[in-house]
């Protein structure tokens, strides 16, 4: 029987958690703007969102590199500060936070929209405060959504390859994924290995999709 890569397969898991966790207060609060407000530039955010899922995954992983190298804008401020992001566990999070983000703002976004801005409106001249609203009625009526939202972007941030292998490399028990693990295992000719971690990839993306429809249906009237 082959052996799996499991520290690929714990990193995968705990990076794609950790990615989702970061994405989700920044991602429903833009959702929430985007349903509820009109201003400028807000087609120009829009289409930055949803740039990940259209692009080709090296171009975003590219632009994180320029970002968060060593003479990047942002990676020689944290240089300076002996914060290294580049090739390491913390760059796997971030292909995967960008890459999943979209997912997050998407569904969101919809279920937000789905709620109505009258249901808010009655809850206000009950005499209750915009965030008394936004906790009591607004996030319970759109959790499922939601929730549905964060499920896919874990599955999108667990399938990510792209990104990740520009920004984080492929340094085996550090930054080295499920995906990252499948194309070392094809490389080497080591297919038995490949097809088991194809099997368990392909499981998590069925529970993750097949979770998604069952909140979303529940959400549907």
């Amino acid at each position: 029987m082959a052996s799996l890569d499991w520290p690929a397969i714990f990193l995968s898991l705990g990076a794609a958690l950790l990615a989702v966790a970061l994405n989700l207060i920044p991602g429903v609060g833009l959702a929430w703007l985007l349903a509820r407000r009109q201003w400028p530039g807000k087609a120009v955010v829009e289409t930055i969102v949803t740039l990940p899922l259209v692009m080709p995954p090296v171009a975003t992983g590219l632009l994180l590199l320029e970002l968060l190298g060593r003479r990047g804008w942002l990676g020689s401020w944290l240089h300076a500060a002996n914060i290294d992001i580049v090739f390491t566990w913390k760059a796997v999070v971030i292909a995967m936070a960008v890459m999943s983000f979209p997912f997050v703002v998407r569904n969101a976004r919809v279920a937000l929209e789905a709620v109505g801005a009258r249901v808010e409106q009655v809850a206000a001249t009950l005499g209750a405060s915009p965030w008394r609203v936004a906790w009591t009625v607004t996030l319970p009526l759109a959790r499922r959504g939601i929730v549905a939202g964060a499920v896919m972007a874990f599955a999108r941030a667990l399938g990510e390859f792209g990104a990740t292998i520009l920004v984080a490399g492929n340094i085996p028990g550090s930054t080295t994924i499920i995906s990252t693990s499948i194309y070392n295992d094809i490389m080497l000719g080591h297919d038995e290995e490949a097809y088991g971690l194809m099997v368990i990839s392909i499981g998590f993306a069925f529970l993750a999709i097949l979770a998604s429809e069952m909140l979303l249906r529940e959400r549907r009237p």
